[in-house]
């Protein structure tokens, strides 16, 4: 079935269950990457399926955030693209440096629909199941900043099921881009974030389990991220399926995407642990530890 380092889709996640998955990587004893498919991503995984690191890992991608961290906790692959408020919640991972999914201001692809143009009437919202940042990120801005306490429900991810009964919806990645509902309003979040702490913010980092610095030592993430960012007319040509000019999309990755964690994008994501604990959102912050090469 595979012969090499290839990407994985989670539409052969029968493979995963019947062990074949863990058979493969045994005999080719490389590192096990697992990312989502959001366009978000695309510039960091592109080396891993397109590059130059093409044959150095195996990965899974078709991934939701939110799986991926399960993924990561089973240690059915040794690293991940995980939602960051994951690293508070999950033992034994470390963070490897400098990559990330974050923003300095507007996202796009994050985004709470609601019903009203003042968050301080929404009084439901539903949470969009595959994210587990934005949600508590979500429940920040209204308990800290808007001081409001809506009831929180998770769902599925179709916005206009999720508004038949509730105020307000939270939609991530590519969806959230494209919300052409009447008579809706639509907030960006990191947006929101900005507005309120002047920081940007880190949805998400590549994070490996502890005791497996030898193994995903040899990939080198920034080299991949850097390689892709190099390739973003590519990445740009080969999503022309979504219903986004392609100007939108270059944009998109250029300008609303950051892929470093820089001052500004540490301070929010320090900030944002806090307010989790704050709030009864995570038990405890720990700092962050980094995966040494």
């Amino acid at each position: 079935m595979l012969a090499r380092a290839a990407s994985l889709s989670l539409a052969s996640s029968s493979l995963i269950k019947q062990g074949t998955f863990l058979t493969i990587t045994k005999t080719l004893n490389l590192p096990r990457l697992a990312a989502s498919s959001y366009l978000n991503t695309a510039p960091l995984i592109w080396s891993f399926q397109y590059g130059s690191l093409r044959d150095s890992v195996e990965l899974l991608t078709d991934a939701a955030p939110a799986r991926c961290a399960d993924l990561l906790a089973e240690r059915v692959v040794d690293a991940a693209l995980v939602p960051i408020i994951e690293y508070q919640r999950m033992p034994d991972v470390k963070v490897i440096p400098r990559v990330c999914v974050g923003s300095h201001s507007a996202v796009r692809s994050v985004v709470l629909v609601s019903k009203h143009d003042e968050l301080s009437r929404v009084r439901t919202v539903a949470l969009d199941r595959k994210s587990r940042t934005s949600q508590v990120l979500v429940k920040i801005i209204f308990n800290e900043f808007i001081r409001a306490l809506p009831v929180f429900t998770v769902s599925g991810s179709e916005v206009e099921t999720m508004l038949k009964d509730n105020d307000a919806a939270l939609v991530i990645g590519d969806p959230g881009m494209t919300v052409t509902l009447p008579d809706v309003h639509v907030f960006d979040l990191a947006n929101l974030w900005h507005r309120f702490t002047s920081t940007g913010f880190v949805f998400a980092m590549w994070m490996a389990i502890s005791g497996t610095e030898s193994k995903v030592n040899v990939v080198n993430f920034v080299s991949a991220r850097d390689e892709g960012l190099q390739h973003i007319e590519d990445i740009v040509a080969a999503n022309a399926a979504l219903p986004l000019p392609a100007e939108e999309i270059r944009k998109y990755l250029t300008q609303n995407i950051t892929f470093e964690v820089d001052e500004s994008l540490q301070r929010g994501m320090d900030w944002y642990f806090e307010l989790a604990k704050k709030h009864g959102l995570i038990e405890h912050v720990k700092p962050i530890e980094c995966l040494e090469s």
